[in-house]
């Protein structure tokens, strides 16, 4: 990992990866299992399997997910009328972790923080695509 990055920093990139991909898996999984949408779960599992960085193993020493100051559930994240809130609530989920690796990573590795761009990007377009 770069040095210029804190534990705190860290935790912050592993937080958001696992969101990122937690995010995207909900989507997928929707347009896969429910939708039998061969064509966009493809795109939504390419995105999760380039939502990775070659230091993801090194991040597991830095979780402390026991101690999360916001580990509880939050009233109205429990509140969902529907798929179409759930798969909305999610596509934000993602795109917000992304902002937030594309933005950290501009600290240490330009590449990783494209890749998160890109990423996001795509999650906008896909988000249009499944919920018009």
């Amino acid at each position: 990992m770069n040095n210029q990055l804190s534990p705190e920093l860290f935790r912050v990139i592993d937080a958001n990866l696992n969101r990122l991909k937690e995010g995207i898996r909900v989507v997928e999984d929707i347009m896969r299992y429910k939708n039998n949408d061969k064509i966009l779960s493809h795109k939504l599992k390419n995105l999760r399997h380039i939502a990775n960085i070659q230091e993801s193993l090194e991040l597991l020493k830095y979780r402390d997910s026991t101690n999360d100051v916001l580990r509880q559930t939050v009233k109205s994240e429990m509140n969902r009328a529907d798929l179409t809130d759930i798969i909305l609530a999610n596509f934000k989920r993602a795109q917000e972790s992304s902002r937030v690796l594309e933005e950290i990573y501009k600290l240490s590795n330009a590449t990783y923080s494209e890749n998160f761009k890109h990423i996001r990007y795509e999650l906008y377009t896909l988000e249009k695509e499944i919920l018009s």
